[in-house]
C-alpha cells in the first residue's frame, strides 16, 4: 500500500521508521513546511536500508494536486498541525485516497472541515492513535459504565518542558464526562507520555495506565489503522470504532462461557456456607 505523510517532526520521523519498516507499506514521500532537508531521502536520513522512495518535499514545491498526479498514494497521513489539511484535503479526498489523521487537536471549524471530507473517502481521526491509549479509553468507558458512581481520576505524565495540558489527557476526561480540572499533571525529566486513570471504589481501586515507551508507538497504531480502513466503505472513523470488534468473544468462547460459569450469586452463597 503506497503511504504519503504529513509532517516530519519527532513523531513523524518515528511513524515514518515504523512505515519503512513495514512490509505492508510503501512509504512514497513526505511533506513538511520547512524546506529544511528538501529532497533528501527518508530511508537515508533515518539510516534504514530501503528501496522505498520517501522522498522529502516542503508543502511550496508543489501544489497537492501536481504532487498526487505525480506520485499517487492510497493512503495520507498527517501528524503535522490542524492547517495540514488546507493543503491536501480536497485533492486527497476527490481522489479517494484515504486519509488519516493523527492531529492531536482540531478547532470545531477545521474537524468538521476534515468530517465533510468523508462523503467523498474514508477519513479517521485520533488525537492519539497509539493502540494502548485508545484501548485504554474504552476500557475504561466499560469500568464507568459498570460503576458509574466510582471515584475517577486522571494522571498524565510528561517530560518537563511541556507546559499545556496533555491533549491526551483532555480527550480522556472528556470521553468520560469529566471536567478538565479532573486532569493531575507531574513534569519530570524526558518522559515522553504516561496516562493513567484511577478508579476508586471503597474497597477496592483499579489502575488503567498506558505508558509511551517510544514514539513508534505512533507507527504501529498507525499500521493497524491503514490495514482496518482496507476496504471499508467511505466515511468518518475513529479507533474506537476500529478497536470495538475485538472486544467482542467469538461465539463459541461466549457459549463456552456460559455454559461453564456458575451466576454468581451462587458463587457468593457457596462461600457463605462454607465459612458457617
Amino acid at each position: 500500500m503506497k503511504v504519503g505523510l504529513i509532517g516530519f517532526g519527532k513523531t513523524g520521523r518515528a511513524v515514518a521508521t515504523v512505515l519503512l519498516e513495514s512490509k505492508s507499506t510503501n512509504l512514497q514521500w513526505v511533506v513538511r513546511q520547512s524546506t529544511t532537508l528538501e529532497h533528501r531521502s527518508v530511508p537515508e536520513f533515518l539510516g534504514i536500508q530501503s528501496d522505498e522512495p520517501g522522498l522529502i518535499y516542503s508543502k511550496d514545491e508543489f501544489t497537492a494536486d501536481q504532487l498526487l498526479d505525480h506520485m499517487p498514494v492510497d493512503v495520507i497521513i498527517d501528524f503535522s498541525h490542524e492547517t495540514g489539511i488546507d493543503y491536501y484535503a480536497q485533492a486527497a479526498a476527490k481522489r479517494g485516497i484515504t486519509i488519516v489523521s493523527a492531529v492531536s487537536q482540531y478547532e470545531p471549524a477545521a474537524l468538521a472541515k476534515l468530517k465533510d471530507l468523508s462523503d467523498k473517502t474514508i477519513v479517521m481521526h485520533s488525537p492519539n492513535i497509539t493502540l494502548g491509549i485508545n484501548f485504554l479509553m474504552i476500557a475504561a468507558k466499560i469500568l464507568k459504565n459498570i460503576a458509574p458512581y466510582t471515584d475517577i481520576e486522571i494522571i498524565e505524565e510528561h517530560f518537563k518542558n511541556k507546559s499545556e495540558v496533555s491533549g491526551t489527557a483532555k480527550v480522556i476526561a472528556r470521553e468520560l464526562g469529566l471536567a478538565e480540572d479532573a486532569i493531575k499533571t507531574v513534569r519530570a525529566g524526558g518522559i515522553i507520555g504516561t496516562h493513567e486513570i484511577l478508579f476508586g471504589f471503597p474497597y477496592q481501586t483499579v489502575r488503567l495506565k498506558h505508558e509511551a515507551i517510544s514514539r513508534e508507538a505512533f507507527g504501529n497504531g498507525i499500521l493497524f489503522a491503514v490495514e482496518q480502513l482496507n476496504g471499508k466503505s467511505k466515511g468518518f472513523y475513529s479507533m474506537e470504532d476500529l478497536l470495538l470488534p475485538y472486544f467482542k468473544l467469538q461465539e463459541n468462547e461466549e457459549q463456552n462461557i456460559l455454559e461453564n460459569r456458575r451466576p454468581w450469586w451462587k458463587f457468593w452463597i457457596e462461600n457463605e456456607q462454607r465459612s458457617k
